[in-house]
């Protein structure tokens, strides 16, 4: 099969990257562009590939021996494995040139000359000193009239104009190819690709996400990071992005702002969401008080194994703190009445539904309190073989559980989520 010479840059994205002897080294996820020199094509410098670590890397285009439909192919399986940066004259096609407004003065298209048209693709050539540029742009017209509303043409760069580096920084680009490249994608990776695009860039896209989907992606970031994407969209809509956050992360956070603003977040809230919050920071983040969540699952005795289960199937819970049910006398808002005990998922699964989880209750089930140090809760954690634990306080009421998720989250340095993680498999 003769290796493509043109190449569009949507039909690159999650192509397969192997080494020479067909070894795989990741997935293409991105071209870098140099836009520094008006008036000329832009130069492809290189691709941006997500390792199986999922890692993004910088490949540079002159180590790419062929493209072809279902893979790219290197000239070596060796490559550099620091993190992708883009530098200022830099930019990502899908993450940052796609979706952007231009004009164009080409001939064929008289009409379109003073529209507004949106950039859906770019082919990118390589030339005969092996140098690849952006040749051509896909653009999308809004026109109605003869010309169907949403028809794309093609033009050649030269014809093309509104897409040097400094229109690219003005507000106003679409983000509708970069939502649809993260649809289906961990929302860590998401935390981690964002992070790579120049701030701007960054909180337009993080703007069009759901709450729920921001609320999922900014858990897997720094709290800078989070502070400010948080500061960058609508009150209103961030206030429902963190009530869609998990409690202790929303603590987290809130924790790290100067008091003025978190309490403006705060007070935006709803009531019952921030209530929660409002107690975690009553204690110190490095407790279990400060690292629990507020929200485990709980039921009273009398409830059966197949309501049990139910709250257990919950796919908004995680599968840590899924392992264990916790069963308490009324209220079963924490904090809760007396705790009884714990019911673990895998007991559930061996009794008939109907049975009540009060017949199958572990009253023994070790317990934290608030006060208890993490490296009390590690020693705790590797005693007792569990992934989750109640946390009671001195009235015997269930007022959350830690996760080791969690624990792990407050052990580890700050600034872990901004560390390579070499070495690790998905």
């Amino acid at each position: 099969m003769t290796p493509a010479l043109k190449v569009f840059v949507a039909r690159l994205v999650g192509l397969v990257v192997l080494g020479p002897d067909g070894e795989s080294i990741g997935r293409v996820r991105d071209v870098v562009v140099s836009m520094h020199m008006p008036g000329k094509q832009p130069r492809v410098l290189g691709l941006a590939v997500e390792l199986t670590t999922r890692r993004r890397i910088f490949v540079p285009m002159l180590r790419v021996t062929s493209i072809e439909p279902d893979a790219v192919t290197l000239t070596t399986g060796h490559v550099n494995l620091r993190r992708l940066r883009v530098h200022p004259n830099e930019a990502l096609a899908v993450g940052q040139l796609l979706d952007t407004r231009a004009r164009t003065d080409d001939p064929d298209y008289p009409e379109l000359h003073n529209e507004d048209l949106t950039v859906v693709d770019l082919a990118i050539e390589r030339t005969r000193t092996r140098d690849w540029v952006v040749s051509r742009v896909a653009l999308r017209t809004t026109r109605k009239g003869l010309r169907r509303r949403g028809e794309t043409i093609v033009v050649e760069w030269r014809h093309v104009r509104g897409m040097n580096r400094l229109e690219l920084s003005r507000p106003g680009q679409g983000v509708e190819m970069a939502l649809a490249q993260f649809e289906d994608m961990r929302p860590a990776d998401v935390a981690n690709a964002l992070r790579e695009l120049p701030a701007k860039r960054r909180n337009e896209i993080a703007a069009a996400f759901a709450n729920e989907r921001l609320a999922d992606v900014l858990q897997e970031m720094p709290t800078d990071d989070q502070s400010d994407i948080l500061g960058s969209i609508e009150p209103d809509h961030a206030a429902d992005v963190l009530e869609a956050m998990d409690p202790d992360d929303v603590a987290d956070l809130m924790g790290e702002l100067p008091q003025a603003e978190a309490e403006a977040f705060l007070a935006r809230m709803d009531p019952e969401d921030s209530e929660s919050v409002r107690r975690l920071l009553l204690h110190s983040p490095d407790t279990a008080g400060g690292v629990m969540t507020p929200e485990p699952l709980i039921v009273t005795a009398n409830a059966t194994v197949s309501e049990a289960l139910a709250r257990v199937r919950d796919p908004d819970i995680n599968s840590a703190a899924a392992s264990m049910v916790f069963v308490v006398r009324p209220p079963t808002n924490t904090p809760t009445g007396k705790f009884l005990g714990a019911v673990h998922t895998q007991a559930l699964l061996r009794e008939p539904p109907a049975n009540l989880v009060g017949g199958i209750l572990d009253t023994e089930i070790p317990r934290l309190t608030p006060a208890d140090p993490l490296d009390k809760m590690a020693r705790f954690f590797a005693t007792y073989n569990l992934v989750c634990a109640p946390v009671i306080d001195e009235d015997s009421h269930l007022v959350g559980a830690v996760v080791v998720d969690d624990l792990l989250d407050a052990m580890l340095p700050s600034d872990w989520r901004e560390t390579d993680m070499e070495g690790t498999d998905q």
